[in-house]
């Protein structure tokens, strides 16, 4: 995945002065004022904005916001923040989410259009365009198509195998037998295959679990029994253009159904899916120039706030577009926010962290190539550029946990009494949460309501949205009139 061209870009800021310090409000003015440009749009009713003058604005746009999204939500990545944020987005603009029934579209099966609530098949009557997609599922490119536009944007968000197989272990210690059956997360990596068993009910979530989010095939030696099989083989399958790189296309709805061979040296090769050695590099390879040929952007967790400046920055959105609180974090845990390393743990833990890489190493061979690809993008971004970027996107977080949350910060879910607010409680670890301030305009509330939402009480509140309860009305009976 190589740097966006011009034309799906905008500038993240533009320069301006500063103008005259307003107290506390400096370093929040300051970032602000980095950020600048095309990025002036605010939350309604926040008052700690209000002190700085807008930057007059291009009388022609110099890009549209991109409103067609498909987010691939991957599991224990930071995805839940994501989206948080696509929610608020999608809210605040009247959008149509493709929405599951209940949370999740069968996941751990492969995505189906059918699971869509209110999808009609092509055919089956007119219906309005559904504008985002994003809750849980396993990605299934061909069944997407039938849901959404070719020309969306897709996006993801990858993490450290290290790091996510940590938080997996605490999250899912009871759904996979893998992880029930071991002491620690170091006692199942020290010898996996004597917990491990490939197709035993939540041992998804025990191997590569990145892999089996993206819907790539595997080696059969890990080939579940359940959910897992390869997509149908083409036997004519479609070739990559020369040059793999981030996709400037819209989808064939008619090729681009699973991955399809690697391109080397300009010439396309001929082999398929099952002529490759499914252990080897070139299988591993093969793979990830089909996700570079469908995903226009993958975030990595480490790098998250840097992920967000460009992910507004290849969508055409504001700060408060991106600017939001972390959502389903562990106590002690965190979902990303530190660089990919090593640095400050003790040596069994490195041994833990090397182990952990090796045994999800279709998920490591994954996260590599998506961190070096957002570098390049960073590269291409300008790191100056960039970090300016971040300190006005850390800025505004910080300013409006100040101004929105008691404390400042997520909170212990024992003082979140508002079921509004409180996340759902699953796994070893207590999920954090937020509690509102009081004292908060009715705007305000609700703006900083919008942030706070978890996921699953948001996915309920847009479900009524979009599927408004029928209000049965009584008939009157006409009374007969008396004699």
């Amino acid at each position: 995945m190589g740097p966006l061209s011009p034309t799906r870009t905008m500038r993240l800021w533009g320069s301006r002065s500063l103008g005259v310090a307003l107290g506390v409000f400096m370093t929040i003015g300051f970032a602000l004022q980095l950020w600048g440009g095309p990025f002036q749009r605010r939350l309604p009713g926040l008052q700690l904005r209000q002190s700085w003058a807008s930057t007059p604005r291009p009388a022609v746009p110099s890009c549209l916001p991109r409103q067609r999204l498909v987010f691939l939500k991957t599991h224990k990545s930071g995805s839940s923040s994501v989206l948080s944020l696509l929610h608020r987005y999608g809210d605040r603009h009247g959008l149509r989410f493709a929405l599951p029934a209940r949370y999740q579209f069968g996941y751990p099966k492969l995505f189906q259009a059918s699971r869509v609530k209110g999808y009609r098949p092509q055919g089956g009557g007119t219906q309005p365009p559904f504008h985002i997609l994003c809750h849980h599922m396993r990605f299934n490119l061909k069944e997407v198509l039938q849901v959404m536009p070719s020309d969306s944007f897709f996006f993801s968000i990858v993490r450290d195998p290290a790091a996510l197989a940590r938080s997996a272990f605490s999250y899912y210690k009871s759904t996979s037998s893998a992880f029930r059956k071991s002491p620690s997360l170091a006692a199942f990596l020290d010898n996996p295959r004597a917990f491990y068993q490939p197709g035993a009910r939540g041992d998804h979530y025990a191997r590569n679990l990145l892999w089996f989010d993206f819907g790539l095939p595997f080696p059969p030696e890990m080939r579940t029994k359940r959910g897992n099989p390869h997509p149908p083989r083409d036997p004519n399958p479609p070739q990559l253009p020369s040059g793999v790189g981030p996709r400037a296309h819209t989808l064939d709805p008619n090729a681009l159904f699973h991955p399809v061979p690697t391109v080397a040296d300009g010439h396309s090769q001929t082999s398929s899916s099952a002529s490759l050695d499914l252990g080897s590099s070139s299988f591993i390879q093969w793979n990830l120039a089909w996700l570079d040929s469908v995903f226009d952007l993958v975030l990595v967790a480490e790098y998250f706030d840097e992920s967000l400046v460009l992910l507004a920055d290849a969508l055409c959105w504001g700060l408060d577009d991106v600017v939001g609180f972390m959502h389903n974090a562990q106590a002690g845990g965190g979902q990303g926010g530190s660089a990919v390393g090593d640095w400050g743990l003790t040596a069994e833990d490195r041994q833990l962290s090397a182990r952990a890489r090796a045994w999800n190493n279709l998920d490591w061979a994954l996260y590599v190539h998506f961190n070096r690809s957002l570098w390049a993008r960073i590269k291409q971004y300008g790191q100056s550029r960039l970090d300016s970027a971040v300190a006005a996107l850390r800025a505004r977080r910080e300013a409006l946990a100040k101004h929105c949350l008691v404390g400042g910060e997520a909170l212990d879910p024992k003082y979140i009494t508002d079921r509004r607010f409180r996340p759902f409680q699953f796994g070893s670890g207590k999920v954090l949460g937020y509690v509102l301030r009081s004292g908060l305009s009715l705007q305000d509330q609700e703006e900083c309501g919008r942030l706070a939402t978890p996921e699953l009480q948001y996915k309920d509140k847009l479900d009524a949205k979009q599927f408004p309860p029928a209000v049965s009305v009584p008939l009157k009976t006409s009374r007969l009139p008396s004699p």
